[in-house]
Parts: structure tokens; sequence; C-alpha cells
């Protein structure tokens, strides 16, 4: 039988090799773009478990998180982070955006994007129980 939530969270899985793979190459942008990703389907995951439906087509992490009624349980670190990684989806495609974004992502904050998504997906699986 399909699991809507394991669906979501081996695609985190898969979705952290591929960021990592960017770290590595020092592509910045496509592996912040990659950690909203991971995000995202995380937060679809707590979603589908509550619904037990497709989650809405969003790539608003805040809002995601309101939807997964995790909101109030996000510490303030988490939220910053759902904050610091919207930009990297939607702005960063944009030539107005792109090069400012992309000059905020230091091989040092690209190293804490990736820790901190990796943790956040860590705290979404205990969150449900995985």
């Amino acid at each position: 039988m399909f699991d809507k939530v394991d669906y979501w969270l081996e695609l985190c899985d898969e979705d952290i090799v591929a960021a990592k793979t960017m770290l590595k190459a020092r592509n910045f942008l496509w592996m912040g773009f990659i950690c909203h990703l991971i995000a995202e389907k995380a937060l679809k995951a707590v979603v589908a478990d509550i619904t037990e439906e497709i989650p809405p087509k969003t790539h608003d992490l805040p809002r995601l998180a309101t939807i997964a009624n995790v909101r109030p349980a996000l510490s303030t670190q988490q939220l910053k982070l759902l904050n610091d990684l919207t930009p990297l989806q939607i702005e960063a495609r944009y030539p107005e955006h792109k090069a400012k974004i992309a000059a905020t992502l230091t091989l040092q904050r690209s190293e804490e994007l990736m820790k901190e998504t990796e943790v956040f997906v860590c705290w979404i699986k205990n969150w449900l129980g995985k």
C-alpha cells in the first residue's frame, strides 16, 4: 500500500544526498534550492499525515508549517530557517533577485543551511514518530 507520509520523507532523504552533492560542488544556489525542497517535502509529510490527502501545491514554508499544525511547536531557529529557505525556491529563479541571494550563500552559510535542514527533517520525523 502506498504511504503518502513515507513517500514525502523518502523524497527528503534523496534530496539531502543531492543537496550535499551541490554543497560539495560549491553550487550554493542550487544547494539552497534543494534545501527548500527538503523542508517543503518534510512539511508536506506532516500535512499528508494529518489530512490523509495530497498536500497543497504551495512553496511557502511558513504557510505549510501552519497547515501542518507544527508552527506553534517550532523553535525560533526553525521558523527562521523556513523564512530563510523560502526565497531560495521562489525569488532565486528571477534575475533581479538571483545575484543578491547568491551573494549571501557563502560556504559557511551554506554549510549552516545544510545542517539546519537535516536537523529540521529529523525533528519532523520525530514529530511523525518515524
